[in-house]
């Protein structure tokens, strides 16, 4: 069993995939950040989770959006567990509305939750991984950054930008035994805070511009879950149940990405083309040596 480090697990995929990676025997340590105030009901509802089902789950303060916090999170794990084997980079959020409406530090700060906060917590485990002789980073990521959904436009440069980050920093961890995978769910209306907790537009007078688009931005939950293919779950169990069957999987044996999609955006589509010219390129630039966990071209 792995010691996992989970950020953004006060709700949604991140207690989902606690509990649930708990349950299957792993120690799970569930981060969010202010544990002792405003989120001190969902880590108490965490622990209480954990002693009625005798898991091995622990809360632990980290705030992605400082370097500090991450570096005293991860070393909290490794002073109590002497190793840290999982890192699920899970913290997020979305915003919904006419992308022109954002104020550039909406925009910013989107960017830094969805990005450089998963870059601030890689800071602190990488260099523990690396000393340990590897580990797996796994990345809740998104399939819109292979299909781009309008109304949505700072989180969708957002998490393509996330995909990317996730990828050169496995080519260049690959050689120390570090694996990566990105889970690119779809779209979940209910049962995380996603769509519910979604930000808009600060700039009203430019969002009033697009006003005759406003039914379609006020339908677009609906209008996702109407997408959904007979037959497909699209319940979010499946997101976190996937990151645990991720885990389970030997190295050098892991896809890339995994997508988890009830709509079929056509993500799997985008991800086979990408890989078969990302191959192509690696090997015209010489690089093979960067897969040496597993052939970064596996879609």
């Amino acid at each position: 069993m792995s010691v996992v480090l989970i950020t953004g697990a006060g709700s949604g995929f991140g207690a989902l995939t606690a509990r649930t990676l708990a349950a299957a025997g792993h120690t799970v340590y569930a981060s969010m950040r202010d544990v002792a105030a405003r989120n001190a009901d969902r880590a108490r509802s965490l622990l209480d989770w954990a002693r009625e089902n005798s898991a091995d789950l622990r809360v632990v303060e980290l705030d992605t959006g400082d370097e500090a916090s991450a570096a005293a999170a991860v070393k909290t794990v490794v002073a109590e567990q002497g190793r840290l084997d999982v890192l699920v980079n899970n913290a997020g959020m979305l915003v919904i509305g006419p992308t022109e409406a954002f104020t550039p530090e909406q925009v910013a700060h989107c960017f830094d939750v969805n990005v450089i906060g998963h870059l601030r917590v890689n800071r602190a485990v990488l260099p523990r991984m690396r000393e340990q002789g590897g580990g797996l980073v796994v990345y809740v990521g998104s399939v819109t950054s292979e299909i781009t959904s309008p109304f949505q436009g700072p989180y969708v440069a957002a998490k393509a930008a996330e995909d990317r980050l996730a990828e050169t920093t496995f080519y260049e961890n690959s050689a120390f035994g570090i694996d990566c995978v990105i889970v690119q769910p779809g779209a979940y209306t209910s049962g995380t805070d996603h769509f519910a907790g979604a930000r808009h537009p600060e700039d009203t007078e430019r969002a009033a511009v697009y006003s005759g688009l406003r039914e379609r931005v006020e339908a677009l939950a609906s209008s996702l879950d109407s997408l959904a293919l007979p037959g497909a779950r699209t319940d979010v169990e499946e997101v976190a149940e996937r990151i645990r069957d991720v885990i389970a999987m030997e190295p050098g044996t892991r896809p890339a990405r995994v997508v988890v999609d009830p709509q079929h955006h056509g993500a799997q589509e985008v991800n086979a083309v990408r890989a078969e010219r990302q191959r192509t390129m690696l090997r015209r630039m010489g690089m093979e040596d960067v897969t040496s966990v597993r052939d970064p071209g596996r879609a």
